[in-house]
């Protein structure tokens, strides 16, 4: 099949890693990929260069940018339009917001025969204005029914945009976005040495986080409770973002520059063995489609904590491999990291039954599998359920 993907930028994040995955996964089964893309900019760094070495087509439109401009997101439509109709492809997949519904309309416009939509996460409940909210809802409502497929990475994705009225439930299908499990059953530098060179010692129980500094991604809410956690435990988070200089102020104002260590921005490859690192992941995040931190983190035997939102829940099993507590309860965030923070033997045993339910569920050809069935469905069938 001739495959067109289309992401608003190719940051470090997890619907970027979740795309750049399907593009590989995909080029090596054969089919002819192509990934356009607005520029990766940002502190949060790039995987434009991974794309660039895949060995598929990779096409950088610089008028395609995250902020809303009626101008420039009018020149992007144009310019994909364009790109869509010279490859004549089998599919056109679009993932993120702003690329989801200019590439899905410029599809349209181009007679793509199958137009596909990954929800990593719901652009209307990020913001706070209920006015931006409403929009991105409407837009979502009039953007549906020119979508085959609106494929989710967690059922609560489907849930909470069936209530707000957008599409119809048999145009949704959930595909858990895969990632590479070997290098967290088996990190390319060990524990210890990560540990040592990251100034933690060996009684030490350290509290990871895999987020951007950025707003909704709950660092606000570690630094609430950590106060009742110091000197128990100490914090290690994996990250930059534009707020990386207000959290250091914060943890020097509060005394506890000794409990945290703040990796800055790191490569992609380099994530699997700071999570070995880790002996708990708490990702207090408030706004998900599914973490991709909760998954790694148990592939790589490490027990979680996050709040209950979105798809979160579908990342762990209650009581067994981690804790979704009522969302944003710091209270309750609290008291099940001091549970697992004082208790090594139901940390082990949360990791290993993680662990075995990650690999079941998180592994890449798994995702790549389902995402072919998605396309075979479509093309074989020439069935076209959202334009009726």
């Amino acid at each position: 099949m001739k495959i067109v993907h289309i992401i608003t930028r190719l940051i470090l994040g997890g619907a970027q890693e979740n795309t750049i995955l399907s593009c590989e996964g995909q080029h090596a089964r054969g089919h002819d990929v192509t990934l356009i893309t607005g520029p990766a900019i940002g502190p949060e760094g790039s995987l434009l260069d991974r794309a660039m070495k895949g060995g598929y087509r990779v096409i950088v439109v610089d008028e395609m940018r995250r902020a809303i401009n009626p101008r420039q997101d009018w020149k992007s439509y144009r310019k994909l339009t364009e790109l869509i109709r010279e490859p004549r492809p089998d599919v056109v997949h679009t993932h993120s917001s702003k690329a989801g519904i200019i590439g899905r309309w410029a599809a349209h416009r181009a007679r793509a025969p199958f137009v596909v939509h990954t929800i990593h996460g719901l652009a209307f409940t990020a913001s706070t204005s209920s006015i931006l909210n409403n929009v991105y809802k409407m837009l979502e409502r009039k953007t549906a029914p020119i979508t085959d497929r609106i494929i989710c990475v967690a059922d609560a994705m489907r849930e909470q945009s069936l209530a707000a009225n957008i599409g119809r439930r048999e145009q949704y299908v959930t595909v858990y976005s895969g990632m590479e499990t070997s290098p967290f059953l088996n990190p390319p530098v060990p524990r210890e040495q990560i540990r040592q060179e990251l100034g933690f010692g060996d009684g030490d129980v350290v509290i990871g986080t895999v987020a951007r500094l950025f707003y909704l991604k709950g660092h606000d809410d570690l630094l609430e409770i950590a106060p009742r956690l110091a000197p128990k435990v100490k914090f290690l988070w994996v990250g930059d973002g534009l707020l990386r200089e207000q959290f250091e102020s914060q943890i020097a104002a509060m005394r506890l520059a000794d409990g945290f260590v703040l990796t800055g921005l790191v490569s992609t490859e380099k994530i699997p063995q700071l999570t070995a690192a880790m002996d708990i992941l708490v990702h207090p995040s408030r706004r998900e489609g599914l973490a991709r931190a909760l998954p790694q983190a148990a592939l790589a035997g490490k027990p979680v904590v996050t709040y209950d939102i979105d798809g979160n829940r579908e990342a762990l099993i209650e009581g067994e491999t981690g804790f979704a507590v009522p969302a944003f309860d710091r209270a309750k965030l609290a008291e099940k990291v001091e549970l697992l923070a004082g208790d090594a033997a139901l940390r082990g045993k949360m990791g290993a039954r993680g662990r075995e339910f990650a690999l079941s569920r998180f592994d890449v050809d798994v995702m790549i599998q389902g995402l072919e069935e998605v396309y075979q469905h479509g093309k074989l069938s020439g069935d076209r359920p959202a334009s009726g």
